[in-house]
């Protein structure tokens, strides 16, 4: 504690400072805006208008793009980034989660999900089954869900949400989940977890009509899938020989080729989250890169002064901690104030990994750390950087005189952990009734390569 203590010490300075800078950020201020950012609150406050129901060909592409990018994301990006950071006998079992979650959640959400989350209002809780099987769902706009793209690319893009959410809480349960559970779990989370939080915030529910500002899924995706990993990986219980047998990745290589196509695949989960070829997306690119950098050094550096060396793995889970921690703000902020949302995220986050083992609970690739704490972090930061002069269409936060974003933001945050945790707690405990959560530990030991699949990665 002595070390910790010191190194926060040591922080203070360069936290303090980057706070300040994103108060300055010159990007945010809407009475001190240069030409191009003129330009850009030009573009972005026509967007906010409902436009008449026509179809832009550059802003279809841009998404049609985008929605390839983030599945990218799951399938190989996160099935790579986790294989690479389990053991050699579940490097299979783990990547095959990923891919199967993208075939079951998908046909779901064709099927019932996106009307449950985007459909009709019901109560400001749920959507209506008035799209299920996407009746109603075309080539035409829809006035709300991107006034200049066909209803199904919409679709589609808010599909690829759906998916990698349930995909990223796997990596809390890795080495250990029976393959029949994860079926089950992935599509019982999927319906009654992410498609009711989907429709609050973003399908004309309580937390949107409450003004609720979460641009590409801080709590949609990361807070929901973070907190609902926690429940996992206490309800699972650790890993057979965790604390005394050897855990390491077994090939580094494979995480850090998901780093790059997770980061590459998240400027279409982010920017693409503009719905056009805009001048939104380019300052969302923007934000989002900035954070991720920014994230990845401050992670190396805390790590280097704590540890006493930097590693690969410590850039690389900075780099997603920045880019998990930008999401919900990436939309609303300059790029210094994602500057400094990065140096939270590659602090706070790095020490949310190391104090698990204190906590007792064995989230086997931190989840819980990176995506959760991470996620709870950007949409509070929301509330604090958001700017008018980026986003018309959304709110100041409280550094730029509207202190009730901040209380709102805070409000999404307690509803969607409270919802998650318990609703996931109840999932855990049907799918445990039905068809039994963990592999027996003679099938632990053996590895779910072969104990659930009969197949091995290397030979």
């Amino acid at each position: 504690m002595n070390r910790f203590a010191r190194i926060m010490t040591a922080m203070l300075p360069v936290l303090a400072f980057a706070i300040l800078m994103g108060l300055m950020d010159p990007y945010a201020q809407a009475a001190e805006a240069p030409a191009a950012t003129a330009s850009l609150v030009s573009e972005t406050a026509s967007a906010a208008v409902p436009a008449p129901a026509k179809i832009n060909s550059g802003d279809t592409a841009w998404v049609l793009m985008s929605t390839a990018m983030v599945l990218l994301m799951t399938m190989p990006g996160l099935a790579l980034f986790y294989g690479g950071l389990v053991r050699s006998k579940n490097v299979l079992g783990t990547i095959m989660q990923s891919l199967v979650i993208v075939c079951l959640v998908s046909l779901i959400w064709i099927l019932v999900g996106y009307s449950l989350a985007f459909g009709p209002d019901k109560g400001g809780f749920i959507g209506g089954l008035e799209w299920a099987g996407l009746s109603g769902v075309g080539s035409e706009p829809h006035p709300v869900y991107g006034p200049t793209i066909p209803h199904q690319v919409f679709m589609l893009f808010q599909l690829m949400f759906a998916v990698i959410t349930p995909a990223l809480i796997t990596g809390a349960f890795a080495e250990r989940m029976k393959f029949s559970a994860l079926l089950l779990f992935a599509a019982l989370w999927s319906l009654l977890i992410y498609s009711p939080v989907a429709h609050w915030i973003w399908g004309g529910g309580w937390l949107g009509k409450m003004g609720a500002l979460d641009f590409a899924g801080g709590a949609v995706v990361h807070i929901s899938s973070g907190l609902s990993a926690l429940v996992c990986a206490i309800v699972m219980g650790k890993r057979k020989g965790h604390g005394a047998d050897y855990m390491a990745p077994h090939n580094l290589p494979f995480t850090l080729l998901g780093t790059g196509l997770l980061w590459f695949g998240w400027f279409g989960f982010n920017a693409g989250s503009a719905l056009g070829a805009n001048g939104l997306a380019g300052s969302t690119f923007l934000a989002t890169h900035a954070a991720a950098v920014t994230g990845a050094l401050v992670w190396m550096g805390v790590e280097w002064a704590h540890r006493g060396k930097p590693t690969i793995l410590g850039l690389a889970s900075g780099a997603v901690a920045g880019l998990a921690s930008v999401t919900p703000a990436s939309g609303f902020i300059g790029p210094f104030a994602a500057i400094t949302i990065g140096i939270f995220a590659g602090s706070l986050c790095y020490f949310a990994v190391v104090w698990k083992g204190r906590m007792g609970y064995d989230d086997s690739l931190d989840v819980v750390g990176i995506h959760g704490v991470g996620g709870i972090l950007g949409i509070l930061a929301t509330g604090l950087f958001a700017s008018k002069a980026i986003n018309p269409a959304g709110a100041d936060g409280l550094f730029f005189g509207n202190a009730g974003q901040l209380s709102i933001q805070a409000i999404t945050v307690c509803a969607v952990v409270l919802f998650s945790m318990i609703g996931t707690w109840m999932i855990l405990k049907i799918v445990n009734a039905t068809v039994g959560l963990r592999v027996s530990p003679e099938h632990e030991s053996t590895g779910l390569d072969l104990s659930q699949h009969n197949e091995r990665a290397y030979s």
